[in-house]
């Protein structure tokens, strides 16, 4: 078995478990890596460790088909400034944000409790979706409202033959690994450059952690 071969069986076998993988994009893209988890997997613990250890947005991002499930509709659309009007992103030619949002059982939203709650129930509602349960806009604005806390990202139609994000290659990883179609990514930053973490800094922080690091390449080329 070549060692990509290896990398890769270890990082399907981490998410199947429902551990965190961190997965590097790709340098010409975003050039981030970031660490992403099956939504529902996710504890306050793993809140406490994204927001501690990673840095970035915690983000859930479902598949297409949830997505249209429950009318979600992409954030840029729904926004009536100027600002909204041009998308002039260096690395994509869209965003995949939709709604932020907070399960109503939770209070603020922000804690590690509240939004472990919210992306868990998001995954409760992703898997009940793929089930074939009847579930539609009525039904998730009764148990989710916005603005809130947690960032929910639409996954491309045609997954990673569409688009080649951090939203899509978690996707991908759930569908492999028979995990509902939603994932949490949350970008990994760097305390002393203030920039994104560099390769070689995200694989010795997956060394230290017990995790799998994994090239978006390598994804691609397996689940595509």
């Amino acid at each position: 078995m070549s060692r990509q071969a290896g990398r890769l069986d270890a990082a399907l076998a981490a998410f199947r478990a429902g551990d965190p993988v961190l997965v590097h994009d790709f340098d010409d893209r975003e050039g981030e890596t970031d660490l992403v988890y099956p939504a529902d997997a996710v504890d306050p613990a793993a809140v406490a460790r994204m927001r501690n250890d990673a840095g970035g947005l915690v983000c859930v991002a479902v598949s297409d088909e949830v997505a249209e499930a429950v009318e979600l509709p992409f954030l840029q659309d729904q926004i009536d400034h100027p600002a909204a009007g041009s998308h002039d992103l260096a690395y994509d030619d869209r965003s995949s944000f939709s709604l932020p949002v907070n399960h109503r059982d939770t209070f603020t939203g922000i804690t590690d409790d509240d939004r472990a709650r919210t992306i868990t129930e998001l995954a409760s509602m992703a898997s009940a979706i793929e089930a074939g349960v009847e579930y539609g806009p009525e039904e998730f604005a009764a148990e989710f409202r916005s603005p809130g806390h947690v960032h929910v990202l639409r996954g491309a139609p045609d997954g990673l033959s569409d688009r080649l994000g951090h939203t899509e290659l978690g996707l991908a990883m759930a569908a492999e690994t028979g995990q509902p179609p939603a994932v949490v990514v949350c970008e990994m930053l760097d305390d002393e450059t203030g920039r994104a973490l560099s390769p070689e800094a995200a694989r010795e922080y997956a060394t230290r952690n017990g995790f799998t690091y994994v090239e978006g390449e390598e994804l691609v080329e397996a689940l595509r």
